[in-house]
């Protein structure tokens, strides 16, 4: 088992940055990528950002390509999600996720451990 725990996150104004956290436990060995997902109430859960970390190999949804960063520390085995120039549209539950199978990075359903999530909320 791998739990997820998420920090960070809170309000900003639009055009601002935030840096959200996710630390994982337990067999970590397991995991082959983590990923960030958001969802906001009547919406889909969509993937923002992922890393494989195995190689660092990043992908991102096209509406953040430029402005999140995904990255790791595998020492403390912790991933982080930097969030600079910040949209209103950008406002949501943000969860990080891990996964320990091959699929696709932004597919929900591929991951199988998640965080409690931490919410996002940006001003215009």
């Amino acid at each position: 088992q791998v739990q997820l725990v998420e920090s960070g996150g809170g309000s900003v104004q639009a055009g601002g940055s935030l840096r959200v956290s996710c630390a994982a436990s337990g067999s970590t060995w397991m995991i082959n990528c983590m990923g960030w997902f958001r969802q906001v109430p009547g919406k889909e859960r969509e993937g923002v950002a992922a890393i494989y970390t195995g190689g660092g190999a990043t992908y991102y949804a096209d509406s953040v390509k430029g402005r999140f960063t995904i990255s790791q520390d595998n020492a403390k085995n912790t991933v982080y999600l930097q969030m600079n120039s910040l949209k209103p549209e950008d406002t949501a539950m943000y969860y990080c996720a891990a996964k320990a199978i091959i699929g696709s990075w932004s597919a929900p359903g591929d991951f199988g451990y998640w965080g409690q999530g931490t919410q996002v909320t940006v001003s215009s």
